[in-house]
């Protein structure tokens, strides 16, 4: 037999086994489904009055209401659901390698990650870029040269697939280096970690994020990356190894959440209430990074806001969205190729809707679920064509 085809034979068959003396959890695969979803509307929010880059933007952030609004959603988002993303990826990652081995595991994550970041920065970035131009200018066909010419790569939200590959990498590299041997690592399950350690984990990783700030701030991309955040989401993604290895999600529950659910309920209004004050006593400093009190306030507030979002979602998923269902299923397996394509979905039904008269809000939840519907639905041809299926 050619080598190839028993390392796919043997990997299959673990794959066969692990499923039959495993139940699969599928409120994690429906958590990955929802936090899409919360990344379309997050840019849905950006369009009409939220902080934040996307191609196109229908109104600026401003004072009105609707503007505070989305703009609070936004920050909430950004503190938790991109982590949980990492977390959940970082629970994947140990037994997909034990499996795999080195070569195979980091073939796929070049595939799964590597190549829809390349179609992305060659094809979705520059259509998207220039549905956007030719909405404000009437010129489409512009943008692609201006592009190559000036060396302009556009990632989009395939950062995340770039920052992934990156710790799958350093992941690899780690256990290769001091970690188990592969096959013989196996899950040992641990306490969930004490709520001490919960506050205590938030407390440094916010210090951390405080710390990169100084040089990098909030906005700022390096190599496409925005590292003011990457304090969590480094933190997170190892505690989804560990999580893995311990068997941590299984075993949470009320009682060794709850502290770490609460901190983040009372830390919730501290960061509006912050920038209220702010703008009520003109006091000068940056939440985006620098040494001042509201650089801290914000470091500080993510990691304790994420903490219990997390695990809030985690319990309420596991207790009222662990059945099974085929429409759920039928979500999931398109979920990645929703995330990769949206943005181009997402700017054209904006710009169709932007003569449309209506309330700020309103157009967010109409184009927000619009959206998503069309994205799940052009999705599903693509995951069915072979030569995407693999990757998608």
């Amino acid at each position: 037999m050619p080598e190839a085809t028993q390392e796919r034979t043997i990997e299959a068959a673990a794959d066969a086994a692990i499923k039959l003396s495993r139940p699969r959890d599928l409120y994690i695969d429906r958590l990955r489904s929802i936090m899409t979803a919360f990344v379309i509307l997050h840019h849905t929010a950006i369009t009409y009055g939220a902080i934040g880059g996307w191609f196109w933007y229908e109104l600026k952030p401003s004072r009105a209401i609707s503007s505070q609004v989305l703009i609070q959603f936004c920050t909430i988002n950004q503190a938790y659901f991109m982590g949980f993303f990492f977390l959940l990826a970082g629970y994947f990652t140990p037994a997909s390698l034990e499996r795999k081995g080195y070569g195979a595991f980091l073939r796929d994550r070049f595939t799964r990650l590597g190549l829809p970041l390349l179609g992305f920065i060659l094809i979705l970035g520059p259509l998207t870029a220039a549905i956007a131009h030719a909405a404000d200018t009437g010129r489409f066909w512009e943008v692609f040269p201006y592009l190559a010419q000036h060396f302009i790569l556009i990632p989009g939200p395939l950062w995340f697939a770039e920052a992934l590959l990156i710790f799958c990498l350093a992941y690899c590299g780690w256990r290769a280096m001091f970690g188990a041997p592969l096959a013989g690592a196996e899950r040992t399950p641990r306490p969930v970690p004490s709520a001490g350690i919960w506050l205590l984990s938030a407390l440094l990783t916010g210090i951390g994020a405080f710390a990169i700030r100084q040089f990098i701030h909030v906005g700022v991309n390096i190599a496409s990356l925005q590292l003011g955040y990457f304090a969590t989401y480094i933190v997170l993604f190892a505690a989804g190894i560990a999580a893995w290895r311990y068997d941590w999600i299984r075993q949470l529950n009320w009682n060794n959440a709850k502290t770490a659910i609460y901190a983040g309920a009372i830390a919730l209004p501290l960061m509006p209430a912050g920038v209220a004050v702010a703008q009520i006593t003109h006091s000068k400093g940056d939440f985006a990074g620098g040494i001042s009190w509201h650089a801290a306030l914000y470091a500080l507030w993510e990691p304790f806001v994420a903490w219990g979002f997390i695990a809030a979602w985690l319990l309420f998923m596991r207790r009222f969205g662990n059945q099974p269902s085929a429409f759920w299923s039928w979500l999931n397996r398109r979920a990645y190729a929703v995330y990769i394509i949206h943005p181009p979905i997402l700017v054209g039904i904006t710009i169709l809707l932007h003569l449309w008269t209506a309330p700020a809000l309103v157009k967010f939840a109409v184009t927000g679920t619009v959206s998503c519907a069309i994205c799940w639905l052009i999705a599903d041809p693509l995951v069915r064509m072979p030569g995407l299926r693999r990757i998608l």
